[in-house]
C-alpha cells in the first residue's frame, strides 16, 4: 500500500503525531525500530512489566531487608552530612563500610516519601528492571530481537537477581554500572568512540563509589579487547584507554579525595578502618583482604577451607551457591567458547566476536576472582555473574540457532540443552523434597529438544522451533521456581540466599548446615528469610512506618525496628532483644519508649556495640543510635577516651547492652574498644531491664 505524501513531505501519519506529540512519542516507543517486526517492540515492553512485577511482588515481606543500609538510608534522608558520607546516623558518628553511592537512591526516596519497606527497597527494583532493559540494548544492538530477549529474561529470572533486585545490599546498583559499563564499551567498540569508552570509564568509577575494587575486576578484559580489537589505529586506542582511565578517577576519586582532606575531626569514622581511612578500607578490609582472607577487623577469612567455604574451581557450582547463579553458567561457558570458535577467522574488529570477548572476559575475570578468594564470600555476590552469563546465553544460543543448518552447530546447540537439562536435575536435586516433579520434567523436556535439535537441518522450521521453545522453558523452568520462592518469601539480616534451603552451602561462615548462612538452620529454616506473616505495611510509595509507640504492625513480617517479631525466623544472632554481627534486634514497645523519652536533648538517644544492633533501635525509634565498633563491633570508633567525654558532655542518654559483634567481647578484633567501652559503662552506671534488655542511663551515675 502506497502512502501519498502531501505538501511538505508529512504523512497522515506524521500530521497526527505533531497534532498530538504525547499520543506520536507512544506510539513510536510502542512500534520501535521502522525495520522491526510488530512482535519485537511489545514483547521487550512486556519483558520490563513482567519483571518489574516479579519483582514488587510480596516486597513488604522483608520489612526494612538489611536493616544495616537502612538505617543508614534513614540517617542520610535526615541528614545532608550523613548522607554525604553514608553514617549509619543522622549524627554521623559512623559510616556503613562501603562508600556511599548505594544508599543515595535509598535515603533520597526515604527522603521524598518517608520511612518505609516500600521507600527502602523499589529504587532497587528499578535498578533491576534497568539493568534488564540495558542488557537486552546491549545483546540486541549487535544481534537479533531474540538474543536480547532470552537474554533479558535469563537475566530477570535468575534466583540471585530476584533475591538481590529486591534488597537493599550494594550489589544491586553494582550490576547494574557494570551492565552498563559493558554496554558502553560495545558501543565505543563499533565506531571507536572515545565518548562512550569515556562513559565506560565514568560508569566504573560510580561503581567504585558502590562497592569499590569489585568494581575494576572487568577492567583488564575490557581493556585488552578494546586495545585489540577496536577499529582505529593502536596509538589513538591506547590514548582513548587512558581518557577512559582518567574519567574513572575523577568519577569514582572525587567523593574519596573529599573524604580524605575533610578533617577527621569533624566527619563520621569510616567504618571497617582500622585508622579512620578511607583507603585503608579499599585496599584493606574490601580490597586486598577479601582476596588472601587477611582482614584486620574482620570475623575471619576462609583460609582455603575456614569459615567462607572452601575456595576452588567448583566453588561456584556448589552446595547453595549453585543454585544462586549456576543454572546456565555451564551453557554459557560452552557457548562461549563455540562461538569464540565459529568467528576465529573474522576481521579484527569484528563485533560479534569483540562482544563475546568483552562479555565473557567479564564472566571469566569475575568468576576466577569469587572461586578463589579465601576472604569474605557472600552467596549474593554472584548477582554480578548474573547479566555475563544471560548476555552469553543470549547471543551464543540465537547464533547457533541460525546457522543450525550446519551439522557441528546444531550438534553444539543440543549439547547445550543437554548439558544444562542434566545441571538443572542435579540444582534441583539438592533440595529432595522441592518439587520432585519438576526436575524430572527439566531433564525430559531438555533431552527430547535436545534430541530435535540434534537433527535440526532436517526438521521443518515448525518443528525446530517447537523444539527450540521447549528447550528454553525447560532451561528456565528451574531458576524461575527458584525465583518465584524467593518473591514468596521475606529476606532480612545480612546474608541472604534465594531459592529453598539447601544444605552443604559453602558461602558463609562454617559453610554448611547448623544454623549459619549458605545451608539449614537445624528446623528447616535458612538464615536471613523471614515467612511472612501479618498484614503487610508500608506497602507502597508514600507509606511511612508507623508511629513509634502506637503498638502498629511494622512492615509485613517483622517486629519491631524492622526485624522478626518474636518467634519468627530471622536469622543467627537477632531475637530477645539482643542484636549480632548478622542481624538486629527485636525491639520492644517499652524500650522504644524508654529510648524516644527525651531523645531531643541528646544528640544521641543511645549507643550500642555493633551497627546491626544500633540499627534496630535507630528504624525503630527514630532517634540516632550510635553504633559503637561499626558493622563488626571491632572498629576503634570511639575511644573509650572520646566516650567518656560524649557521656560527660550530656550527648549520649542510654547504652544498650548485649551485643554480640566480635568486637563486643574480650576477644574481639578491634583491639577491645568496645569491650573497653563495655566495662566502663557497666562499672560506673546503673543497669535498669526493660523487655528482656539491660538499659545503662548514662545521665544517672551510681
Amino acid at each position: 500500500m502506497t502512502t501519498t505524501v502531501p505538501p511538505g513531505g508529512i504523512t497522515p501519519a506524521d500530521a497526527a503525531g505533531h497534532a498530538h506529540p504525547r499520543a506520536g512519542r507512544l506510539a513510536a516507543l510502542w512500534r520501535g525500530r521502522e525495520a522491526d517486526a510488530r512482535w519485537v517492540r511489545p514483547a521487550f515492553l512486556a519483558l520490563l512489566a513482567a519483571t518489574a512485577l516479579l519483582y514488587l511482588w510480596n516486597l513488604s515481606a522483608s520489612g526494612y531487608a538489611n536493616s544495616f543500609y537502612s538505617a543508614a538510608a534513614q540517617a542520610g534522608s535526615e541528614s545532608w552530612k550523613a548522607f554525604f558520607f553514608g553514617a549509619s546516623d543522622p549524627a554521623g558518628s559512623i559510616t556503613v563500610d562501603k562508600p556511599p553511592a548505594a544508599l543515595w537512591p535509598m535515603a533520597l526516596s526515604v527522603r521524598i516519601f518517608g520511612l518505609g519497606s516500600w521507600q527502602i527497597l523499589v529504587p532497587e527494583v528499578l535498578m533491576g528492571v534497568a539493568t534488564v532493559a540495558v542488557l537486552h540494548a546491549a545483546v540486541r544492538r549487535r544481534f537479533t530481537p531474540a538474543a536480547g530477549l532470552l537474554a533479558g529474561a535469563v537475566l530477570a529470572l535468575t534466583p540471585v537477581a530476584a533475591l538481590m533486585f529486591r534488597f537493599n545490599n550494594p550489589d544491586a546498583l553494582l550490576a547494574l554500572l557494570m551492565t552498563v559499563t559493558v554496554y558502553c564499551v560495545l558501543r565505543a567498540l563499533e565506531e571507536a568512540r572515545t565518548t562512550w569508552l569515556v562513559w565506560a570509564g565514568v560508569a566504573v568509577g560510580l561503581a567504585f563509589l558502590t562497592k569499590t575494587l569489585q568494581a575494576f575486576l572487568i577492567l583488564p578484559p575490557l581493556a585488552l579487547v578494546y586495545a585489540v580489537c577496536a577499529p582505529t589505529t593502536l596509538r589513538r586506542r591506547l590514548g582513548q584507554l587512558a581518557l577512559a582511565g582518567l574519567a574513572i578517577v575523577v568519577s569514582g576519586g572525587w567523593w574519596v579525595a573529599v573524604v580524605e582532606l575533610w578533617p577527621a575531626s569533624s566527619r563520621p569514622y569510616i567504618g571497617g578502618s582500622q585508622a579512620n581511612s578511607f583507603l585503608e578500607l579499599t585496599f584493606g578490609y574490601n580490597g586486598l583482604g577479601r582476596i588472601n582472607g587477611e582482614e584486620t577487623g574482620s570475623v575471619g577469612g576462609g583460609g582455603g577451607g575456614g569459615g567462607w567455604g572452601e575456595t576452588g574451581v567448583d566453588r561456584l557450582f556448589a552446595g547453595n551457591i549453585g543454585g544462586q547463579v549456576s543454572w546456565l553458567l555451564p551453557a554459557a561457558l560452552l557457548l562461549l567458547v563455540a562461538a569464540l570458535f565459529l568467528t576465529g577467522r573474522a576481521a579484527r574488529t569484528d563485533t560479534a566476536r569483540a562482544a563475546f570477548l568483552v562479555w565473557g572476559g567479564s564472566l571469566l575475570s569475575t568468576a576466577v576472582i569469587f572461586s578463589f578468594m579465601a576472604g569474605i564470600f557472600h552467596e549474593y555476590y554472584t548477582v554480578a555473574l548474573a547479566p555475563y552469563i544471560a548476555a552469553l546465553v543470549g547471543m551464543g544460543g540465537t547464533l547457533l540457532w541460525e546457522e543450525r543448518a550446519k551439522p557441528l552447530r546444531s550438534a553444539l546447540l543440543a549439547a547445550t540443552v543437554a548439558l544444562s537439562a542434566w545441571w538443572s536435575y542435579a540444582l534441583l536435586g539438592r533440595s529432595a523434597d522441592y518439587l520432585p516433579w519438576l526436575r524430572t520434567a527439566v531433564l525430559i523436556g531438555g533431552l527430547v529438544s535436545a534430541a530435535v535439535l540434534l537433527f535440526a537441518v532436517r526438521a521443518r522450521r515448525r518443528t525446530a522451533l517447537t523444539a527450540a521453545a521447549l528447550g528454553v522453558v525447560a532451561l528456565l523452568a528451574g531458576p524461575a521456581a527458584y525465583s518465584l520462592t524467593t518473591v514468596g518469601e521475606g529476606h532480612a539480616g545480612s546474608i541472604v540466599t534465594a531459592g529453598p534451603a539447601v544444605a552443604g552451602g559453602r558461602g558463609g561462615p562454617g559453610g554448611g548446615p547448623g544454623g549459619v548462612p549458605g545451608g539449614d538452620d537445624g528446623d528447616g529454616a535458612r538464615a536471613g528469610v523471614r515467612p511472612p506473616t501479618g498484614a503487610a505495611q508500608g506497602a507502597g510509595p508514600g507509606t511511612a512506618a508507623p508511629p513509634a509507640g502506637t503498638g502498629q504492625a511494622r512492615p509485613q513480617g517483622q517486629g519491631q525496628g524492622g526485624f522478626p517479631a518474636r518467634g519468627e525466623t530471622g536469622g543467627p544472632g537477632g531475637g530477645g532483644g539482643m542484636g549480632g554481627l548478622l542481624d538486629g534486634a527485636d525491639v520492644g514497645a517499652e524500650a522504644e519508649s524508654l529510648l524516644e523519652r527525651d531523645a531531643d536533648d541528646y544528640t544521641w538517644a543511645a549507643a550500642a556495640i555493633g551497627s546491626q544492633n544500633a540499627a534496630s533501635y535507630q528504624l525503630a525509634t527514630g532517634e540516632p543510635v550510635m553504633a559503637i565498633g561499626g558493622f563488626n563491633g571491632s572498629d576503634p570508633s570511639p575511644t573509650l577516651a572520646r566516650f567518656k567525654q560524649y557521656v560527660a558532655d550530656g550527648r549520649i542518654h542510654w547504652f544498650i547492652g548485649g551485643g554480640d559483634g566480635p568486637g563486643g567481647g574480650a576477644g574481639g578484633p578491634g583491639g577491645g574498644t568496645s569491650s573497653e567501652i563495655t566495662a566502663w559503662v557497666q562499672d560506673e552506671f546503673t543497669p535498669v531491664t526493660v523487655d528482656g534488655v539491660t538499659f545503662y542511663d548514662l545521665t544517672a551515675e551510681k
